[in-house]
């Protein structure tokens, strides 16, 4: 504990205390011989879990340390469309067609999340907040404002834009330049939603083993065997759902993510007053920076969490929680003096063409790379991942067998990650303060 009362550790923030029920960390071995095996205990996997047991596949899913324990449960909770290349950059990469694909996929994994959630009766808080994606300079507004009239006209896609005038209608900051509302865009409580997909999956019958490292994976005549530091297990199928915490247990895949730590603080209780005027129709929040900063109130609407990168190397979140304590006061000042009660911290993975990606490489199936937005994808990806095992044709998605690039010289540790952040952080505060003159010089001239 900190003298100024905020923590940091394994529990969400938003009132939960997350598995004590569960004794899957002392429990039995997995059993020696299933249909499938899977590596993670994360929304992919557990979603991959749910589809092959109810599909009549006996299923273990092997989790190094505690189920839940890593960013599907120390996320922020926002849920978008989870798509960031535009139509047209994917329409030049791979075809109208399956451009147009892809990005339908973020639809459909955001409305098959709700209808999931709802049809499993998983109380998780999920509503269709919309999001808020906040400018950070007049130039930004404008080309986002752009792109709103674009996505809405060519793909359907309910957009916003909303001038700097109105802003306080959406968000109680003066700090951005107006920004454009996404309606459809949602939250929920990331803990919740975990627990109660874990608790569907062991209902359903499969084995869910933590503190169960899984060091090699080899094949033999009749699929894999997995050797695991609480011994063997042989699988007809394996899924690999590491994503952000992805290791050389699968080199190749290992060579294509990169891991990077996302972290996130919650404020002490805050007057419901306080939170009208920070948070007036309830929205979740992003902004246009290249180091971006995202933001929302708890389901309660008791506190702020905010969540974003504070250092150009991977940090501890005693150092990172002060740092976003600043950031957070710098866009919202009445918050000045508030303390934080929490702080954490999830690995997410980014892939070098900032797609998800998913299929099968030397037997393995996989999906992964949800570029910070993988609440709903993780999830989507996790099930059809699910029905590809059991060969239902449900199971293809426009992102199958899609290229997944690397770097020479990379082999999984981000080396080059330090130099890229700070110059990305450097251009932001450059921007900022750009536009901060020349809203000063108009305010002196008129």
């Amino acid at each position: 504990m900190k003298p100024n009362g905020w923590r940091i550790g394994r529990i969400h923030p938003i009132g939960l205390t997350v598995y004590q029920y569960l004794m899957l960390i002392s429990g039995p071995p997995p059993q020696c011989q299933v249909d499938v095996a899977i590596v993670g205990s994360g929304y992919t996997g557990l979603n991959a879990a749910l589809q092959s047991i109810r599909g009549g596949r006996s299923t273990a899913v092997l989790e190094a340390g505690n189920p839940g324990f890593g960013c599907s449960t120390r996320n922020g909770g926002q849920v978008s469309t989870s798509i960031k290349p535009s139509l047209e950059s994917l329409s030049q990469k791979f075809g109208v067609e399956r451009g147009q694909a892809i990005r339908k996929e973020g639809e459909f994994a955001l409305d098959w999340l709700e209808d999931f959630v709802t049809s499993e009766d998983i109380d998780c808080s999920f509503f269709r907040s919309g999001r808020y994606h906040a400018a950070h300079t007049p130039k930004h507004y404008e080309i986002i404002a752009r792109d709103a009239e674009k996505v809405g006209r060519t793909e359907g896609i309910e957009a916003h834009a909303i001038s700097r005038i109105n802003q306080l209608e959406e968000l109680g900051s003066d700090t951005y330049h107006g920004g454009v509302l996404f309606p459809r865009h949602a939250s929920l409580n990331p803990a919740k939603y975990h627990r109660g997909l874990l608790n569907r999956v062991l209902e359903a019958g499969a084995s869910v083993v933590g503190e169960c490292s899984v060091i090699d994976i080899e094949k033999d005549l009749n699929g894999f065997v997995l050797t695991t530091t609480k011994g063997k297990v042989s699988a007809r199928d394996v899924i690999v759902a590491t994503n952000g915490y992805t290791t050389n247990l699968t080199p190749w895949l290992q060579r294509r993510v990169i891991p990077i730590g996302s972290y996130i603080i919650s404020t002490e209780p805050l007057e419901s007053s306080v939170m009208d005027v920070l948070f007036p129709t309830n929205r979740i929040a992003s902004d246009t920076c290249k180091v971006v900063y995202y933001y929302r109130p708890s389901p309660d609407r008791t506190r702020v969490l905010f969540g974003g990168r504070v250092s150009a190397t991977e940090t501890d979140p005693m150092v990172s929680g002060p740092k976003l304590l600043k950031d957070m006061v710098r866009i919202f000042p009445q918050l000045e003096g508030t303390k934080i009660s929490h702080s954490w911290t999830g690995t997410v993975a980014y892939t070098f063409d900032e797609m998800a990606h998913t299929g099968q490489y030397d037997g393995i199936y996989y999906a992964m790379g949800y570029c910070g937005s993988g609440v709903s994808m993780a999830s989507y990806l996790g099930m059809r991942l699910g029905q590809k095992v059991l060969g239902l044709i449900e199971g293809k998605t426009a992102f199958d067998d899609l290229p997944f690039p690397t770097k020479p010289l990379y082999n999984g540790r981000p080396w080059f990650l330090p130099a890229v952040v700070s110059w990305y952080r450097w251009c932001d505060y450059w921007q900022i303060r750009q536009a901060q003159t020349m809203s000063h010089q108009k305010s002196f001239l008129a």
